[in-house]
C-alpha cells in the first residue's frame, strides 16, 4: 500500500503524522511510504532520518495527496487539502469533525473518503488509546499555562499556584475526571495548588481520589459548577464526548461569578468548547478577556511540544495504523476499536453527530 505523510499546514502545528520509527515498521511490512519534504522538521525529524528507514521524500504536495492510498495526518485537513484528496482515499488523523464546518464533511462524503478519527478509536474497556497521549500532554501543560497566566504581567490575579507559608495556595477547579482532567489535577497538585475535581460519574471521581486522596471531589451538576466558579482562581474545562460536540456546561452567568482576572482554560475547545464564552485561539494570541476572566482556548496545545507528542502518539497508534495498512480499510474496520473511529466510509456517515458547529 502507498502510505503518504504530508506536512501539517495549520498554524503552530509542529507534529507529524508518523515518526521515522513508525515508517520503519510499515516498510518492514512491505508498504511504500512517501513523506513530504520537511514534514518532520517541527518534531525534530529531518528528511535524512526518514530516508534511512526507507521512506521516499516527495517535494510536491500534490504528489503526496495524489499517490496516497492511506494518508496519515495529525490535524483535520484544510479545504485545499481536501480538494487534493483522491476519491476513495483512506485518511487517518485527529479529525474532530463534530466541530468542523459542514462543507468538510460534505467533501469527505462526496468523494467517498474513508476517514478514521484517531480520537474516537475505542478499546474494549471504553478507553481512547490513541487520544490518551495528547490528553496526558494537554493536562500536564495546563498547570504550566495557568501558572503563567495568573501572573500580574499576564493580566492575571497575581496569585502563585502553590502559595507560601502564611498565604494560601490558588484554588483550582477541574471539570472532567478523564485522562486530561486527571493529568491536569496531578500537575496542579504537584505545584502546590488546592485542587477540586468535578465529574458526572462517581466512578471517575473514585479513580481520581485513588491517585491522591487530598483532591476534593464533587459531582458535576449545574449547581455545583456555579458554586465552584465563585471561588476558583483557575477553572479548567476537560469535558469530552467522543464523536459529538462538547456539551456546554459553563454558562455565561456562571462565568460572571468568577473573580476578576481569574483564569479559564478550555481543554474541550477542539470539540467546540464547554463554555458559552469559549472561542478558539492560537499559540501566538492564546488568550482573551470575557466577563473579566482570562480565557485560554488553544485547540492544539500538544502541537508545541511536537517531539514528545509525536513519539507518544506513534507508540499508541502504530498497531492500528499497521492493521489498516496490512488489511485494507474494509477488513480493518472489522476490528471494533478501529470501527468506532470511522467518521465517513465510502460515502456514508458513521459515529458522528449530524449536528456540527460552524467554525
Amino acid at each position: 500500500m502507498n502510505i503518504c505523510i504530508p506536512k501539517e499546514r495549520r498554524p503552530f502545528e509542529y507534529r507529524v503524522g508518523l515518526s521515522p520509527m513508525g515508517v520503519e515498521i510499515l516498510i518492514q511490512n512491505g508498504h511504500t511510504v512517501f513523506i513530504e519534504h520537511d514534514a518532520g522538521q517541527g518534531s525534530g525529524f529531518p528528511d535524512s532520518e526518514y530516508e534511512k528507514m526507507g521512506a521516499k521524500i516527495a517535494y510536491a504536495v500534490d504528489e503526496i495527496y495524489g499517490r496516497a492510498e492511506l494518508l496519515l495526518k495529525i490535524a483535520r485537513p484544510l479545504d485545499d487539502e481536501l480538494d487534493m484528496l483522491q476519491p476513495g482515499t483512506t485518511i487517518a488523523g485527529f479529525l474532530h469533525l463534530a466541530s468542523a464546518r459542514q462543507n468538510k464533511i460534505d467533501a469527505l462524503l462526496r468523494d467517498k473518503i474513508s476517514a478514521i478519527a484517531y480520537e474516537q478509536i475505542e478499546a474494549a474497556d471504553g478507553s481512547l488509546p490513541v487520544l490518551r497521549p495528547f490528553s496526558q500532554i494537554g493536562g500536564a501543560m495546563t498547570a504550566e499555562v495557568a501558572s503563567r497566566l495568573l501572573q500580574s504581567n499576564q493580566g492575571g490575579r497575581g496569585v502563585l499556584l502553590g502559595g507560601i507559608p502564611g498565604v494560601p495556595p490558588a484554588e483550582v477547579v477541574i471539570i472532567g475526571a478523564g485522562t486530561s482532567g486527571t493529568y491536569a489535577a496531578l500537575a496542579f497538585k504537584g505545584m502546590g495548588a488546592h485542587v477540586t475535581v468535578l465529574d458526572k460519574e462517581i466512578n471517575a471521581l473514585q479513580r481520581v481520589s485513588m491517585r491522591d486522596s487530598n483532591f476534593v471531589t464533587m459531582l458535576s451538576t449545574p449547581r455545583n459548577i456555579s458554586r465552584v466558579c465563585e471561588y476558583a482562581d483557575v477553572l479548567v474545562g476537560a469535558v469530552l464526548v467522543p464523536g459529538t460536540r462538547s456539551p456546554i456546561i459553563i454558562t455565561r452567568e456562571m462565568m460572571k461569578k468568577m473573580k476578576p482576572r481569574s483564569v479559564f482554560i478550555d481543554l474541550s475547545i477542539d470539540q467546540g468548547g464547554c463554555s458559552e464564552t469559549s472561542r478558539p485561539t492560537t499559540h501566538d494570541h492564546p488568550t482573551y478577556i470575557e466577563e473579566g476572566v482570562v480565557h485560554y482556548c488553544v485547540p492544539n496545545m500538544p502541537g508545541v511540544v511536537a517531539r514528545t507528542a509525536t513519539h507518544g502518539f506513534v507508540n499508541a497508534a502504530i498497531a492500528y495504523i499497521l492493521e489498516i495498512a496490512n488489511l485494507g480499510i474494509d477488513k480493518a474496520i472489522e476490528n471494533p476499536a478501529i470501527e468506532a473511529g470511522v467518521n465517513t466510509y465510502k460515502g456514508d456517515l458513521r459515529h458522528l453527530s449530524s449536528l456540527v458547529k460552524k467554525e
